[in-house]
């Protein structure tokens, strides 16, 4: 699973990295970023990548409230074109959730070590994404996500038997957002793209245990 990730760059290397327009928005570096949380997300609109933030657990349309989506921050690609929360939003609500590493912990013991997950480039990379939309007892609407995962490639699996989906190029990354991709084939294909991704993993302190530190020593090798 993904259950903590970052995104620290500046706007700058976004910008680059996406081919987004230099607008302004309410962002800020964040380094252990947790379920609950608002993250940055990439989604079509009216047929052009918009920026903006989803809380991350998915919280799907008809669900009774919103502590659903605490379940629902991973989507297995193995269930996800079955599972009823995911259904829709595979076919029409593909998301780019956009980070800079993410952290896994590998049993050692008794215990587990944390550690941080990036590009050898060091550079950010969106994972695919899903999204909804729910509506709130006093009609507000919350927009929520899930990360899409899949089994470990070569890089992770020593550390862990799962990943994120991340989409390691720009052609891929248009696919995930374009409604009119088969999913069937989509999935094949940015599940083979993760597979082969290269990955460089280190170390990090258990300050990343706790989702109350979010500062940039959470990225720091030990």
């Amino acid at each position: 699973m993904c259950g903590r990730f970052s995104l620290a760059v500046s706007q700058a290397d976004l910008f680059d990295e996406f081919g987004l327009p230099e607008v302004p928005f309410d962002y800020r570096p964040r380094y252990n970023i947790a379920p609950t949380q608002p993250v940055l997300a990439l989604r079509l609109r009216e047929g052009v990548p918009r920026l903006g933030f989803l809380r991350w657990g998915l919280i799907p349309h008809w669900a009774p409230g919103p502590a659903t989506g605490s379940r629902l921050i991973n989507a297995r690609i193995e269930t996800v074109a079955s599972r009823p929360a995911f259904r829709d939003p595979l076919r029409w609500r593909r998301c780019l959730l956009l980070a800079d590493g993410f952290y896994e912990w590998k049993r050692e013991g008794s215990g587990s070590a944390p550690f941080r997950v990036r590009l050898p480039s060091a550079r950010p990379f969106a994972f695919a994404g899903l999204w909804d939309r729910w509506r709130a007892p006093d009609s507000e609407l919350v927009g929520s996500c899930a990360i899409l995962t899949t089994r470990a490639n070569d890089c992770i699996r020593p550390i862990h038997g799962r990943m994120p989906v991340i989409l390691g190029d720009a052609a891929t990354r248009e696919a995930w957002l374009d409604p009119e991709v088969d999913t069937q084939s989509l999935l094949r294909r940015v599940d083979a793209v993760a597979s082969a991704l290269d990955l460089h993993a280190y170390p990090v302190s258990r300050l990343v245990n706790s989702p109350d530190n979010d500062s940039p020593e959470c990225l720091e090798p030990l």
